[in-house]
């Protein structure tokens, strides 16, 4: 998906320059997340196809590295992730498949699976976490972001997340 706009001023803007300006900034910022998102997945493919480990994809990686020492839900995964919930069921049982996950029933309610990584799944949570790590140290070694500046990124898109938050609350 990709964001394109021709707004200008004189649109359903508000009729300014100044939000017309805004409405192009934030529809290349929206672009960007998106990029971010799928480029942080080709570095995560790209790592693991450099060590030889064919075995997961990247969204499986990453998903084990979220859940880290946790024992959790596909529910509570699709909620702290973020994942879409047909992608976490079919990742989940790909992860239980070949040896990544262990997964359990619960005692009070059957329906209910909770997932937990395997020594396997922690291995290949260490290989994401070290790879954050060295992405971390090099951001901040080539000056290319400073503490501040990373604070300043993950304020802005808290706020950004809160107002959708909470857009999606006032239409229920």
């Amino acid at each position: 998906m990709s964001i394109h706009s021709n707004v200008g001023p004189g649109d359903e803007t508000g009729g300014t320059a100044h939000a017309a300006a805004f409405m192009n900034s934030y529809l290349d910022s929206l672009t960007l997340v998106e990029r971010l998102h799928r480029l942080l997945l080709d570095v995560i493919k790209d790592e693991f196809e450099r060590l030889g480990m064919l075995e997961i994809n990247a969204v499986q990686a990453l998903l084990l590295f979220n859940v880290g020492d946790n024992e959790v839900t596909a529910g509570e995964l699709k909620t702290r992730g973020y994942y879409q919930g047909s992608n976490v069921s079919y990742n989940l049982k790909k992860l239980v498949d070949t040896g990544f996950m262990h997964h359990q029933r619960s005692e009070i309610d059957r329906r209910s699976v909770r997932v937990s990584l395997t020594p396997k799944g922690r291995d290949v949570r260490k290989v994401v976490s070290q790879l954050f790590a060295t992405h971390a140290a090099g951001l901040m070694g080539k000056g290319v972001l400073d503490h501040k500046g990373i604070d300043d990124i993950t304020m802005a898109l808290r706020r950004v997340e809160r107002y959708w938050t909470e857009q999606i609350r006032y239409i229920y």
